[in-house]
């Protein structure tokens, strides 16, 4: 008698294995209801936002290209721009920089600074941040340059005082940039005193000047 009701157990076993993995099946093939055609002009509210992964998969790829056509076309970004250039154009009246400079730029953002350099003619700009914004900037730990030294005539530093380790990042750029070379970094405006204690983290450079200037809307002080 056991024999037989072990058997009967084992059979009814297979069959709700069998029922199960039939049912898996249809769940994985079977289309979301929250799903609904891309092609169709007229969608019904409810599905405005996507509700599954099959509603993601119908959304529009949008390229880089057209986001980044979006995006500097933008009242915030072109005013930017037209900050940074106002700075850049001074470096070029002292000599700081030239055409034909190698130049890196550090927390570059989204790239507004790169984009005003070579708006003014800068050849050869190289742009890091934590997070890329291709084609403008690329993804760098500026605590941690992936670069010689010695490879830049001049390193800007975008917001040194939002560093994590301000002292690692200003040696991070004075590292890259050759002798003779300038390290320009950004600070909020403080004063001269400010100025002074943000120089002594270049210590192996000689201070210049400090020039108060409208960076990127804000009211910062360039010290170079």
């Amino acid at each position: 008698m056991e024999k037989h009701v072990q058997v009967f157990l084992n059979r009814l076993s297979v069959a709700a294995i069998g029922i199960a993995t039939v049912i898996v099946l249809l769940l994985y093939v079977r289309t979301p209801e929250t799903c609904f055609d891309p092609s169709d002009p007229h969608p019904k509210p409810h599905t405005r936002f996507p509700r599954s992964t099959c509603d993601f998969s119908h959304r529009p790829y949008s390229s880089v290209e057209n986001r980044n056509r979006r995006l500097w076309s933008t009242k915030s970004w072109i005013g930017a721009v037209s900050s940074y250039s106002a700075l850049f154009a001074t470096f070029y009246s002292r000599d700081y920089v030239a055409n034909r400079s190698r130049v890196l730029i550090v927390s570059a953002g989204a790239g507004q600074a790169v984009q005003a350099l070579k708006e003014l003619g800068a050849e050869d700009v190289t742009a890091v941040e934590i997070v890329e914004s291709p084609p403008l900037v690329s993804r760098a730990d500026p605590h941690n340059l992936p670069y010689f030294d010695g490879s830049f005539d001049l390193g800007v530093g975008l917001y040194l005082d939002r560093a994590l380790y301000p002292k690692r990042y200003a040696a991070q750029i004075e590292r890259t940039v050759r002798g003779g070379g300038y390290c320009v970094v950004s600070v909020e405006d403080s004063g001269e005193d400010r100025a002074t204690e943000v120089a002594k983290l270049f210590q192996k450079s000689r201070f210049v000047d400090s020039r108060n200037v409208i960076l990127a809307g804000e009211r910062r002080k360039a010290i170079v």
